[in-house]
């Protein structure tokens, strides 16, 4: 505990207590949008003593290890708060969250980081390396092809369209594979810390070069953290659908942007104090890694997973979030594949998530 600063000391104490409060709320009985609120907080809380236990463990790896690390462990309270609504047969918001997920990293995160990041650089251009744009996309976009061509089944009324379980569980083994395949090289090819930014810039330079807490404290943290995520989550269900009925939203709202922007805490803080700190490939890694892992790992988990609880989840969306994945993946390609971003084109991304947040409104 001696290398956390007073502020860090402060922060790590009042999640604790949030996350004490939101158990009590649970379990005394408090009224749904109170209990609802400390839940989310206690959420996002959790999400950060994950980013700052694994930033800190990071240090000893690269930036791709360290982004992968930070977008495994923070999905960690999605995960949870997808199965909990899955088991309790809250399929429309299971589902909205997930695809929440990537749209709020995808859209929101990616554009406020890409909108600090050229406000940092010199030049007002924010440059990273291409690969892992080239890569998500990629991802994405397999993805996006079984969710399509699902919509496409369904619409028609086709014969294929009476078989979407076995068609989604077959796709989830594909992309797990697929992901599988790409996650393996990609994590042996990344560079150790202190590599050349994409600005020239040495990642890390005005940072301590070496962890700053000892190995098994960060440990400590990462599991204690990972398994009040999982307490916190089913809390957050239990309270959500008396909430959103007390707050007159949707639940494609509740899920698409509530859940997914609490539950994704980790690349929401992450991504826009790295970008501020100029460390533009590390920022762009934590958030990319994200869309990548939510995408082509954590949905198509959750998809196999499903089988075994109350509710199936399938790749079957609304026409609307077709359309919408698809506009976003090829969103993506466009604005991040070159390996440079401008401002306007952060604010590009974050305006077309307000759009979708606001269609859901009255879903």
């Amino acid at each position: 505990m001696s290398a956390l600063s007073r502020n860090e000391r402060i922060a790590l104490a009042l999640v604790v207590l949030v996350t004490v409060l939101a158990g009590s709320a649970e379990y005394g009985n408090w009224a749904a949008v109170p209990s609802f609120a400390l839940a989310t907080l206690a959420l996002a809380g959790l999400a950060w003593i994950v980013s700052f236990s694994t930033e800190d463990l990071g240090r000893r790896f690269g930036p791709g290890v360290t982004g992968m690390m930070q977008s495994t462990l923070g999905n960690l309270p999605e995960l949870f708060v997808v199965v909990f609504a899955l088991q309790k047969g809250e399929s429309v918001v299971a589902q909205t969250a997930i695809i929440g997920s990537i749209f709020a990293n995808a859209l929101l995160v990616l554009g406020l980081v890409l909108v600090v990041g050229a406000r940092r650089a010199p030049d007002g251009i924010m440059r990273f390396a291409v690969r892992l744009p080239k890569d998500t996309a990629t991802l994405l976009q397999v993805t996006v092809f079984i969710i399509v061509l699902l919509g496409l089944s369904l619409a028609a009324h086709d014969p294929a369209s009476h078989h979407v379980d076995t068609i989604s569980a077959v796709g989830a083994v594909c992309l797990l594979l697929v992901y599988m395949a790409w996650v393996v090289p990609y994590l042996r090819s990344d560079e150790l810390p202190g590599a050349k930014d994409a600005d020239g810039t040495e990642d890390g330079e005005d940072e301590p070069h070496g962890p700053r807490m000892p190995l098994a404290f960060t440990l400590t943290l990462l599991i204690v953290a990972g398994v009040a995520s999982a307490f916190v989550s089913d809390w957050f269900i239990n309270a959500l659908e008396p909430a959103i009925v007390q707050l007159h939203i949707s639940q494609a709202f509740a899920g698409l942007v509530i859940v997914a922007i609490a539950g994704n805490a980790v690349e929401n803080v992450t991504g826009l104090v790295l970008a501020y700190k100029g460390k533009s490939d590390l920022a762009i890694s934590v958030v990319k890694n994200s869309v990548a892992q939510i995408a082509a790992f954590l949905f198509p988990l959750l998809v196999l997973i499903s089988f075994a609880l109350k509710t199936t989840l399938t790749f079957a969306l609304a026409p609307v979030y077709i359309g919408a994945l698809v506009l976003t993946a090829l969103a993506l390609d466009q604005i991040t594949s070159d390996g440079e971003a401008a401002e306007f084109e952060g604010w590009a991304l974050v305006a077309l998530y307000v759009i979708l947040a606001t269609l859901t409104l009255f879903e």
